[in-house]
């Protein structure tokens, strides 16, 4: 696997080399949990993670997906603020990154192409969580299990999805009871097809 062709800066591209590690992790792997001490920041090249935030009886809320050529706004405001992770961070699928020490967030900032990485990321990453926070405040559930679906199929590349009813519900803080309901009011409008544990998304 090669550097990140989207730095172009020899001396960012040469401390790059030198300290960044390659990582591969299989499908279904928790990175890391709420109040682990974050050791390094992840930059994905294959493959995807899933980010949820969990709260202190341990249920789940969705809220965006780590894709090739990104990395997670959480894990860099945590090391920045030297706080433990927030959030739970899972594989969607084979995952390969690199790791790059904490240390080195902060101290990177003297290359203005690592600075506008960085500050894209939070850009990127506010307006996703902006998007998340309107659906479930503003909108039904069957637009946010919509939007889960979409999301989770799109890390993928797949528009067939291997999951459980209680898993998605477990991801949307609801009951397992509602997702099957609304996933079969959703086969009825032709949006999805429903097999034994997998939803296959037909628009």
């Amino acid at each position: 696997m090669s550097t990140p062709i989207f730095f172009k800066d020899t001396e960012l591209l040469k401390e790059f080399n030198k300290h960044a590690r390659l990582k591969t992790l299989p499908a279904d792997e928790v990175l890391m949990y709420p109040g682990d001490k974050i050791v390094f920041v992840p930059i994905v090249m294959k493959g995807s993670i899933r980010v949820l935030r969990v709260n202190e009886e341990g249920k789940e809320v969705f809220l965006y997906h780590i894709n090739p050529g990104q990395t997670c706004a959480m894990s860099l405001n945590c090391c920045r603020a030297n706080k433990n992770s927030v959030v739970k961070a899972v594989t969607e699928d084979y995952t390969e990154m690199y790791m790059i020490p904490a240390e080195l967030i902060d101290q990177w900032f003297r290359f203005p192409e690592w600075k506008e990485f960085v500050n894209n990321t939070y850009g990127n990453r506010f307006n996703e969580l902006m998007h998340v926070i309107d659906l479930i405040a503003f909108s039904n559930m069957d637009a946010q299990l919509l939007h889960y679906l979409q999301k989770r199929a799109q890390a993928v590349n797949t528009t067939a999805l291997n999951i459980t009813h209680q898993q998605i519900a477990d991801e949307l803080h609801t009951h397992r009871e509602a997702v099957s309901r609304l996933l079969r009011q959703m086969e009825q409008k032709g949006l999805v097809k429903l097999g034994r544990n997998v939803i296959e998304l037909l628009n």
